[in-house]
């Protein structure tokens, strides 16, 4: 057994990944979702580096978790809720597209049940290419009004309005307001 240092740098490596397999995710899994290389992920995990802030917070919420828990001992199981901040919640800014998503579903279910918070600015749109065959999306506009198009077919939703469709073909939604909307999607995965 190892004597404690207390002006050791946390072992952020062990914690990373318990927390990692646990949730059943690969290194690729993890490194697509916070943006840090393979690589680099390996060498966190064989406490052959240590992570910048700017790493162990993107591990962070890409796990979903406080930075604290990924720099101590991970989360605590006693825990009967978990509180998400705000900040901890990752984000897809498509600003170029007129639209901000925050992913709110915990990675671990990434690729089978996915739901997000979609918020778009007048004019924009989150286009998506056909997703697996057999996918759903179901969208709930919490304010505003929004126009869904499937496969050439459009149809415009109003605020408190759901539209349920199949995402196995082209789809987009649009804003079709003068003002922001702001919906919850909810993406099945088959």
């Amino acid at each position: 057994m190892k004597p404690l240092n207390p002006n050791a740098p946390p072992e952020v490596g062990a914690t990373l990944q318990k927390i990692r397999l646990k949730r059943g995710l690969t290194l690729e899994d993890l490194s697509r979702a916070a943006g840090v290389s393979k690589s680099m992920l390996s060498q966190i995990e064989r406490e052959k580096a240590n992570p910048t802030i700017a790493v162990a917070w993107r591990l962070a919420n890409a796990l979903g978790l406080g930075i604290d828990e990924l720099l101590a001992s991970g989360p605590k199981e006693s825990d009967a809720i978990r509180i998400l901040e705000p900040y901890e919640t990752p984000t897809l800014p498509g600003t170029h597209a007129g639209y901000v998503l925050r992913i709110l579903g915990p990675m671990e279910l990434a690729g089978k049940y996915e739901w997000y918070e979609l918020t778009l600015a007048p004019e924009g749109g989150l286009v998506s290419s056909s997703h697996d065959p057999g996918t759903t999306e179901h969208l709930t506009v919490l304010h505003g009004a929004v126009e869904v198009e499937v496969d050439g077919v459009k149809k415009k939703l109003k605020n408190g309005g759901t539209a349920r469709y199949q995402a196995d073909k082209n789809h987009a939604i649009r804003n079709a307001g003068k003002t922001e909307a702001k919906a919850l999607l909810v993406v099945i995965h088959r």
